[in-house]
């Protein structure tokens, strides 16, 4: 089971989640959040582990120009968008970054999920719904009703996920991939190595238990590698 490991502040603990397997880590762009990794942090931990795992940024109802420049700047391989953005942004994203495009939504019900149809990008992610909160609230949601979503588009399945529920999570749901922010922490912004040791473990340990396979994706060129721009679709 692919894990991303999000809210990533430190190289130290961007390091651990490389060396744990990581199939992602999550830098997060938004003022608001008190995970937000600054740019010049991300640009080092980028820097360092590219080639080893993708770089997801993490961004909410930002300009274009300003996650392009991001995107460059810190070698984002993924861009999660957790606002407003529509299909349209999402589209031009990838075309101006050559990177994945992950479309977030915060599950209130089932029709949320079924509208996520729209985004045809390159990987869809379900967090929980917690008025004026835009994700790490340590909240799940009703994984039943990931059960609208098309199947068309990977799935990551977010929100509230520990050591002690990704394996129930990743049961239901069967995603493509799950991710952590505060199920892994000590405190926000700081990781804590016990609890992602366990959380891989855990994910590990569930995904040997699935009988039949996920919805996966293509392999992903990394940043500067040559191929079809992410996002885009034949």
């Amino acid at each position: 089971m692919k894990v991303k490991i999000c809210g990533i502040t430190r190289p130290d603990d961007a390091r651990q989640a490389a060396e744990l397997g990581a199939w992602a880590i999550g830098l997060i762009f938004h003022a608001d959040s008190p995970r937000r990794c600054e740019p010049a942090v991300a640009e080092e931990i980028a820097a360092e582990l590219r080639r080893r795992t993708e770089i997801a940024g993490v961004f909410v109802n930002r300009p274009l120009e300003e996650v392009a420049e991001l995107a460059d700047r810190c070698s984002l391989s993924i861009l999660q968008l957790h606002g407003d953005e529509g299909p349209v942004y999402c589209r031009e994203a990838a075309r101006r970054t050559g990177a994945r495009v992950m479309k977030a939504v915060r599950v209130k019900d089932a029709s949320t999920v079924r509208a996520l149809a729209a985004w045809w990008v390159d990987l869809h992610l379900l967090d929980a719904h917690v008025d004026g909160a835009r994700g790490g609230t340590g909240e799940s949601f009703n994984w039943e009703l990931a059960g609208a979503h098309s199947g068309r588009v990977p799935l990551v399945l977010s929100g509230g996920l520990t050591a002690d529920n990704v394996g129930a999570g990743i049961a239901a749901v069967r995603p493509f991939a799950v991710d952590t922010a505060s199920g892994t922490e000590a405190a926000p912004g700081r990781k804590s190595p016990a609890r992602m040791t366990a959380f891989f473990r855990a994910a590990d340990a569930a995904s040997t238990r699935l009988e039949t396979p996920v919805l996966g994706l293509d392999e992903p060129p990394r940043r500067g590698a040559s191929a079809q721009a992410p996002g885009a679709r034949p």
